[in-house]
């Protein structure tokens, strides 16, 4: 079972967690900007907390 550090994202975290409209994802997902997502059986989708991480970090201006 997975621990909460662990536990994959749901898309509704992931759009609370940024301050985003579940729009803005699906949005960004369609243009390949979102992190890598992971499609259950029943249709829904999870985001690993290591994909978003990595996600976020390839996010940062090296300025």
């Amino acid at each position: 079972m997975a621990t909460g550090a662990s536990k994959p994202m749901t898309v509704a975290d992931f759009c609370t967690e940024l301050g985003i409209a579940r729009s803005t994802f699906y949005d960004w997902r369609q243009k390949g900007r979102a992190p890598r997502c992971l499609k259950l059986p029943n249709g829904d989708l999870r985001i690993r907390r290591t994909d978003y991480e990595r996600w976020l970090t390839s996010l940062e201006d090296a300025a």
